[in-house]
């Protein structure tokens, strides 16, 4: 059979479907799977725009959770001076454990943080300074200027005296390794520590302010003990 004048335009290709769309309009299982597509990325495209609103909840969330946490567990300090060299070093941040002495007792050698004799609360500070402040706070980034980190040397009870500098606990001469360089400290008392107060010094004793200046504290101005270093990670490590 020959071949007619317009066999070449039945066999020409004809204009092919768009992309996504089905190569026959009228196949209802082409028409279904586009209706499923278009539904799957509105339902992404929801999703994305549900995260970015509740975004703003989750942070505050969180916040909140640390300020918790910060306020009755667990709290990271900032160590600002040089007070406890070599055990701590500035810019160092340890964990403190706020429950530590609610069930049990300070002992000799716990490093604790609590809030300074030397220092007056400020009574004026305004409650979005408090909330900037607390979560510093939580996340380790400042410290109290109202709180100190000191090692616990003598226990209510027990007679303190420095002399040739070294330190006597009801006469007898306390070890203390952690005591890295030479110490020069004056002659001081001997001195009987109330019943419910504990004598707390630095380690770095030529430059820290501790109880030979400001005495015996109460028990109860003790924050927590400090148990780990967590930053740097070059020096994280217990206490």
């Amino acid at each position: 059979m020959t071949s007619g004048p317009f066999d070449d335009d039945l066999n020409a290709p004809g204009p092919r479907p768009a992309e996504g769309m089905p190569s026959d309009p009228f196949d209802p299982t082409g028409i279904e799977r586009l209706r499923e597509d278009a539904q799957d990325r509105g339902e992404k495209a929801d999703a994305v725009r549900s995260f970015w609103k509740e975004l703003p909840f989750l942070i505050i969330v969180a916040l909140v959770v640390a300020v918790v946490i910060k306020t009755f567990l667990v709290q990271a300090f900032f160590i600002p001076s040089a007070s406890m060299h070599d055990t701590l070093v500035e810019g160092d941040r340890v964990m403190v454990n706020k429950l530590a002495y609610r069930f049990g007792e300070p002992h000799r050698g716990d490093i604790i943080v609590f809030d300074s004799p030397l220092v007056t609360h400020d009574q004026s500070e305004s409650f979005l300074g408090k909330v900037v402040r607390n979560v510093g706070e939580a996340l380790g980034l400042s410290t109290p200027e109202s709180a100190l980190i000191k090692r616990v040397i003598a226990l209510g009870g027990e007679t303190i005296e420095i002399r040739g500098n070294r330190i006597y606990i009801d006469g007898v001469a306390l070890d203390e390794p952690y005591l890295t360089r030479p110490v020069d400290m004056d002659p001081f008392g001997p001195l009987t520590i109330p019943e419910g107060f504990v004598f707390v010094m630095g380690d770095n004793r030529n430059q820290s302010e501790d109880g030979r200046v400001f005495g015996p504290i109460p028990e109860s101005d003790i924050i927590g003990r400090a148990f780990v270093r967590v930053w740097p990670p070059s020096r994280w490590g217990g206490l």
